[in-house]
């Protein structure tokens, strides 16, 4: 199956030296919300890590996907374009 693509990509703060890395699908946001996560787990935290993994596997579509990760990044302080 071909990867959905998020459109546009999201670009988010990533380290604590203010590095910035863009996420261009379910796979990458699943990647970053696992394990570089820099914000505390909150329920958006949560949802963002559902939707992802739904939406890895084929069972939501990407834009799911991506609109709850902008809504956790967003919370976390760490959203730079969406």
């Amino acid at each position: 199956m071909e990867k959905q693509k998020f459109d546009p990509p999201v670009t988010v703060l990533a380290g604590p030296s203010g590095g910035q890395e863009t996420i261009s699908d379910a796979t990458g946001c699943l990647d970053f919300v696992l394990k570089r996560w820099p914000g505390k787990r909150s329920d958006k935290h949560r949802a963002a890590l559902q939707a992802c993994s739904d939406a890895d596997s084929g069972r939501r579509p990407a834009s799911f996907a991506r609109k709850a990760f902008i809504a956790a990044a967003r919370e976390a302080g760490i959203l730079v374009t969406s």
